[in-house]
């Protein structure tokens, strides 16, 4: 595992970050609910079998999370998200000519591999060379889903246009090319950070791996992290379905997102920025706090003033939740651990963005109505606001040290 002593350039480094939440979330997790109806019409899928085939992409990448972050933490960073980068290239890759069901399902579970592989050590890596700077840069990097977002809206559709049934494949083989790109600039552009003396001796014992998992500070907001997965995919899969049922059109509905997927490109840095300055539990209760008012907005009435106001409040804040989350869990323990933590963290936004759909369409299906499993989300969403005010209580001493403070972590608050 290669280390280099010499802080790299920012805006080159956080730019790799960005591209690779670009490629493994954005591409790789959400552009396939766009490319789906082509898709399945041009192979015959059921929907059945298309609703398999993005549990198979989810599953992978909740089994092999906690893999990447102890492989980024045993290996280093830049070689773990080298490996996760390369498997979701060759994954789309794949995507560009095979028919066969199961092998389609195979190179989705790549996708959801490389995910878990790139992403986390990627956010430790960024987190552990600008540590004075962590909200900022994870702000920026998580702006490349949001990037994702139109560049797969606007790409798309032209691509279809231009190569009719085909026009999905051509799509993954685009998606593989930039894979390969991002590749190439992370190859060149990105260096470890500095080996501890700990780092140097080797894979993490077992024992100071449930110092982690076992830390009150770092489960609070694994929790934390947990609730806003479940609240947002909420959100994410139904509220649409809930603005057409109030009577308003897809067309509308679909501009509403796409500003609010504008806004969030914005939102992630800077509050991310704001986090570095005025603390990381005030910044996420506030944001949390206006997530919470949003989803709350529709159940007060079914008008356009509302849903716009919905969209607007999400488009301002959630991706904010989602970085200062994502930097919390970096916040509780030392650089040598970080990759684990998160992940760990990880695993419980994985699980929950698992629960949330089967919970939430069971209370419209149960219900025949909206309003009930958006009632659900703003309960679950609270929850997590009282989580968030908790992490603002935290010290700012380490949950969690190298191993000679580890035997001794400091008492936690909170």
């Amino acid at each position: 595992m290669s280390s280099s002593t010499q802080r790299p350039n920012m805006v080159i480094t956080v730019l790799c970050g960005t591209l690779t939440s670009l490629v493994v979330i954005g591409f790789a997790r959400l552009a396939y609910g766009v490319i789906l109806p082509s898709m399945r019409s041009d192979l015959g899928l059921s929907y059945q079998q298309a609703g398999l085939l993005s549990t198979v992409a989810a599953l992978s990448y909740v089994c092999f999370v906690l893999a990447g972050g102890l492989a980024a933490a045993r290996w280093g960073a830049r070689a773990s998200i080298l490996f996760g980068m390369l498997l979701v290239a060759v994954g789309f890759t794949g995507l560009t000519v095979v028919s066969h069901f199961w092998l389609i399902a195979l190179l989705m579970a790549l996708l959801g591999i490389g995910a878990a592989f790139a992403f986390a050590p990627m956010i430790a890596l960024l987190a552990a060379w600008f540590p004075d700077h962590r909200g900022l840069v994870i702000g920026c990097m998580s702006s490349g889903v949001g990037i994702s977002v139109l560049v797969t809206g606007l790409l798309v559709p032209q691509l279809f246009a231009l190569f009719g049934e085909q026009g999905w494949r051509v799509s993954w083989g685009v998606f593989a090319a930039i894979a390969f790109a991002v590749s190439a600039i992370i190859a060149l552009f990105v260096k470890n950070p500095p080996q501890s003396a700990a780092s140097e001796r080797g894979p993490v014992p077992a024992d100071e791996k449930w110092l982690i998992y076992r830390n009150p500070r770092v489960l609070i907001v694994a929790a934390t992290y947990g609730i806003i997965g479940l609240g947002y995919i909420v959100q994410t899969v139904f509220m649409v379905s809930f603005m057409v049922e109030s009577g308003f059109s897809e067309a509308l509905a679909g501009r509403y997102v796409a500003m609010m997927g504008l806004l969030s490109i914005f939102a992630g840095p800077l509050w991310g920025w704001v986090s570095d300055f005025w603390g990381r539990g005030n910044a996420l209760a506030i944001a949390l706090f206006l997530v919470i008012v949003a989803v709350g907005l529709p159940l007060i009435g079914q008008t356009k003033t509302y849903f716009f106001c919905h969209y607007l409040l999400v488009g301002l804040s959630l991706n904010g939740v989602f970085s200062m989350i994502q930097t919390s869990a970096t916040d509780q323990v030392a650089p040598r651990y970080i990759p684990i933590a998160f992940s760990f963290a990880t695993l419980f936004f994985a699980v929950g963005q698992f629960l949330g759909p089967a919970i939430a369409g069971w209370l419209i299906e149960t219900t025949g109505s909206f309003p009930p499993a958006f009632t659900f989300t703003l309960v679950v969403l609270s929850v997590g606001f009282a989580l968030a005010l908790l992490i603002r209580r935290f010290p700012k001493e380490l949950a969690v040290g190298e191993p000679s403070e580890a035997a001794a972590p400091t008492e936690q608050a909170g």
